[in-house]
């Protein structure tokens, strides 16, 4: 990763802060645009941002959108047609899948949520185009983050898109949507924030996001805070964070309470004993449904993407990262994280975790288990 200099980031909480930043941006785009998203809903946040991204096209935008085919099944059945009747050009990665199949080929998920706007704005994040508030019980909004990118970052992001759009063009027999000469990125110094931009891949890029989380933890000197919405790591991962709590460490980590994905989440539970027995701090979030990939260590070095802790980001999907080295952004996203774990979380404590009833550890661990043969089977069990 290349670390770049005077850049001008804006933390995003929430889709509440996301969307109408994202819609401002569009609105305002003059040559391009473009958006990758796991998932595009037909709710309505989906429909404000297609009819954002239609009203470009129809004044001469060259917008283009790419959406993963089983995360944005939806997209496909209810909303793509319409957006290519407006000019807007729109690819599928990996539209077909097969929902019982565990080949690695459809297991590879474009899994990045990226835009860029007339190579000049970026954001990078975890937010997918989807409605806050999945289900109307709910009072509060998912909680996720993203971040407004201006300034020598948006080199390698626009980079970025491009080749993956250019891929999937290729891959798709799409040469009428492959990409011509476009508006040159704006990379000039505008703010004081040094970064990087990490992608993980199958080719060139499989361990870059997880490399860069164990260069941080390793030179963790005083405090790790993870907040993921899916943790599972693997035992390089867990080895590192328990070699930084004997060091002294204060780790705390944030996971889901309220579980969009029961099966994941019980076999998370099945390291809780491991990680509370070395002294680190696990934070259930209850409020909502917890959707952050983000990190702060020591008030100085902080991420924000798309890439969960577990095996599907770390081992299969294409995701995207932001890579912080600058106290105050790292300070912003703390004080933030320190709401919600005050806000909406509730800690599970070790001596009531040890008392917790055999049968539900025998249900995490079986969950645990599955996990890992589910692994074993797409064959990436000696990687994790």
């Amino acid at each position: 990763m290349t670390w770049l200099r005077g850049n001008a980031l804006t933390l995003l909480e929430n889709g509440t802060e996301f969307f109408p930043a994202l819609q401002t941006a569009i609105d305002g785009a003059t040559t391009e645009v473009f958006l990758e998203s796991y998932i595009f809903d037909r709710d309505e946040t989906g429909l404000l941002i297609a009819a954002t991204l239609s009203r470009a096209a129809r004044r001469g935008v060259k917008v283009h959108l790419l959406v993963d085919g089983f995360g944005g099944r939806e997209f496909v059945a209810e909303l793509m047609d319409g957006l290519i009747a407006d000019g807007v050009n729109v690819l599928i990665y990996r539209r077909e899948v097969g929902l019982m199949s565990l080949r690695r080929r459809r297991l590879r998920r474009l899994h990045r949520k990226l835009a860029v706007i007339d190579g000049r704005i970026a954001f990078v994040g975890g937010i997918n185009i989807v409605s806050d508030f999945e289900a109307p019980a709910l009072e509060a909004p998912r909680h996720d983050y993203a971040v407004r990118i201006e300034g020598p970052l948006l080199a390698p992001i626009h980079a970025s898109v491009r080749r993956v759009w250019e891929l999937v063009a290729w891959a798709s027999f799409r040469q009428r949507l492959r990409l011509h000469n476009g508006p040159p990125t704006l990379t000039e110094p505008c703010g004081n924030v040094e970064a990087g931009f990490l992608i993980r891949d199958n080719i060139r890029h499989r361990r870059d996001i997880e490399d860069a989380y164990l260069l941080g933890i390793a030179g963790a000197r005083r405090e790790i805070i993870l907040a993921n919405a899916y943790f599972l790591p693997g035992r390089r991962f867990r080895q590192a964070l328990l070699a930084a709590s004997r060091r002294g460490v204060r780790i705390t980590l944030l996971v889901q309470g309220l579980a969009d994905h029961p099966l994941q989440q019980r076999a998370t539970r099945a390291l809780y004993g491991q990680l509370l027995s070395a002294g680190v701090r696990i934070i259930e979030y209850h409020r909502s449904y917890l959707h952050a990939k983000v990190a702060v260590i020591d008030e100085r070095w902080a991420t924000v993407g798309s890439s969960n802790i577990d095996p599907f980001s770390l081992l299969l999907a294409r995701e995207a990262n932001v890579v912080v080295r600058d106290k105050a952004f790292a300070g912003e996203l703390r004080q933030h994280l320190s709401r919600a774990i005050d806000e909406g979380s509730r800690e599970i404590l070790a001596d009531t975790w040890q008392r917790a009833p055999r049968l539900q550890r025998l249900i995490n661990w079986a969950a645990y288990g599955l996990v890992r043969l589910m692994i074993g089977i797409a064959g990436y069990g000696n990687h994790h």
